[in-house]
Formats: C-alpha cells, sequence, structure tokens
C-alpha cells in the first residue's frame, strides 16, 4: 500500500480528544474497524498483508453480526491533536503524549537531561523519515515483541495513559502486552500518554540494539535498563527486552537476582540461568534461537557490569 491507496478508505479528523473517544466507541459499540493514524510507520505496511479490499480476513473469533470483516477500517488521523502531543515534566513524572513523534524525543531538552535513555533509543528507530513520524502510542498500540520504543519505556516502568467515553485508565506496562501483537487497552481506548516516574538525575542507564545495522534494521535483540545504586545495592532496575519472546520480555527473574544482594556478589552463572528463565526467542528470517540467547546473555552482562557487577 501507498499513500496512493488512501482514498479506499473513509479518513475522518477530529477536533479534541472528547469527539475522539465517541467516534472510537460508537465504532466499537458496532464491532466496525477503526484505526488511529499518527505516524503510520506501522499501519501503511500491515495494510500490504491484509486481503484486498472486499475479500473477508480469517478471524479467530466470529465479529459482531453489525461488523463486516471486510470493510475497510475508519481512519482517523490523530497526528495534530494537541490532547496527543508534547513533552513536559512535572515535578519528578515525565509526561509524553502518544503522537509525539521520535524525531521530537531526540530534540528535546528535557528528554536528555532527565530519561537520556529515551533519546538515545530514538535514534535507532529506523531512518530519519521513520523517526519523524513515528510515535510512542503507535509502537504500543501495535505490541510488536521488536519494538524499540516499548522495551524502552518497560525500562522506566512507565504508566500508559487511555482515555475512552468511560474515563480515564492507567496502564502499568507490565500489564500492557497480553501475547503477541496483544494489548489490554479496550476497543473503545484511545491511548493519549505515557508517564514516567524519572529517576535521580544522573542515574545510570543503558540501551543496546543488536541488529543488521545499527539502524533501518528490526532489532535481533535490543535491550534498555534504568538503574538507581547506592552503597553498591540496586534500590531500582527497570529492564525491558525486545525480540526474545512473544511480548517485550520484562526480565522479572533477573530483575529480583540482581535486586537481591550486593552487586559485587552477583556471578554469570546466576546472572545468566535468570536471563534463560526470562525469555522464549524464536528463529525466525532476522534470526536464530541461539544467536538470541547468545546475545541476550552479553548484552545483560554488559549492563550489569557498567553497574559494577563482577560478571
Amino acid at each position: 500500500m501507498s499513500i496512493a491507496d488512501l482514498p479506499l478508505f473513509e479518513m475522518r479528523r477530529v477536533s479534541g480528544l472528547g469527539p475522539l473517544c465517541e467516534l472510537v466507541a460508537e465504532q466499537a459499540a458496532r464491532g466496525a474497524p477503526v484505526a488511529l493514524l499518527a505516524g503510520g510507520t506501522d499501519w501503511v505496511v500491515e495494510q500490504e498483508l491484509r486481503p484486498p479490499l472486499g475479500v473477508p480476513a480469517p478471524a479467530a473469533a466470529a465479529p459482531p453480526a453489525s461488523a463486516d470483516p471486510a470493510a475497510p477500517p475508519i481512519v482517523v488521523d490523530v497526528s495534530r491533536l494537541p490532547d496527543l502531543r508534547g513533552i513536559s515534566i512535572s515535578g519528578d513524572t515525565l509526561r509524553v503524549g502518544a503522537a509525539t513523534t521520535y524525531l521530537e524525543m531526540r530534540r528535546s531538552d528535557a528528554i536528555a537531561r532527565r530519561a537520556p535513555l529515551l533519546a538515545r533509543m530514538g535514534r535507532d528507530v529506523g531512518a530519519v523519515q521513520i523517526q519523524a513520524r513515528g510515535t510512542l502510542g503507535g509502537n504500543l498500540a501495535t505490541a510488536s515483541p521488536a519494538a524499540d520504543g516499548v522495551a524502552a519505556l518497560a525500562a522506566y516502568d512507565a504508566i500508559v495513559v487511555v482515555q475512552s467515553v468511560r474515563g480515564e485508565r492507567r496502564i502499568p506496562m507490565s500489564a500492557l502486552q497480553t501475547g503477541y501483537k496483544r494489548t489490554s487497552r479496550a476497543p473503545d481506548e484511545v491511548i493519549v500518554a505515557v508517564e514516567i516516574a524519572l529517576p535521580e538525575a544522573g542515574s545510570p542507564w543503558y540501551w543496546r540494539k543488536v541488529g543488521a545495522r545499527r539502524a533501518q534494521a528490526i532489532s535481533k535483540v535490543a535491550l534498555a535498563g534504568v538503574a538507581e545504586v547506592r552503597s553498591g545495592r540496586l534500590v531500582r532496575l527497570g529492564l525491558g527486552m525486545a525480540s526474545v519472546a512473544p511480548t517485550t520480555a520484562l526480565l522479572p527473574s533477573v530483575r529480583a537476582l540482581c535486586m537481591s544482594r550486593p552487586l559485587d556478589e552477583l556471578t554469570a552463572a546466576e546472572l545468566d540461568a535468570a536471563v534463560a528463565q526470562d525469555i522464549s526467542p524464536i528463529d525466525d528470517v532476522r534470526s536464530t534461537r541461539a544467536y538470541r540467547e547468545h546475545c541476550a546473555r552479553g548484552v545483560m552482562r554488559e549492563l550489569l557490569r557498567q553497574l559494577g557487577a563482577p560478571v
């Protein structure tokens, strides 16, 4: 699909978050498809995999009787909605609008000072053309296990703010992804923003993306980490690893191990065992299971060495 194909879809633009939620609720009640389009860097590609318009697509469950499974979605342009944009810090909380682009995050002085992992990750998301259009909200909604932005948000233990006509709901990253490209967001909910409880200024962070190239490539493995260390012990450790499981891996066994004792008492063997417990990589066109396991152990050790562990 190209931009020239967009006239095949019913395109709409709304005046604000309220009308958007009303439209999405109306569509959800009818069982009718709706696509919220900001950058379109995932959605446009996904349309290439759809059956031709008018041909029903197979479904895991029968849609509501009022829905036409062959109907193209209504496409709603949300790229300019002020309620979904912007970067702000209030106290120790960073808020990033869902339609904020990776390029905007890269150029933000506030993010550079207080959440540099987000800026560094943004440099590796595709080429600059993708960075100029792609958004955190789109990354979260697509829920790809290879999503760089989701891994970084997991490392910050971010909260995903969603809105519907029923009100606002706040979803921890740990509860967002429910399976491969599935989330706990209801059909009538709109991702509005992400909020991050910021670590202390100057706290260590880590980002490593392993791929065929430094950028313009989907990760074979990527690891994001945010830490706070006091007197040789971790008091905060957030982790997100991409491309090693059906969802972004939060590495709970690794986190529990690393916070259970002083850093200088950790060993490589127990760290490797914890990593193996938390991931379930596969062979695919980008890499092999064995290579992903090797990389996952390597990047995790590198992060812990930077924090002072003898691994």
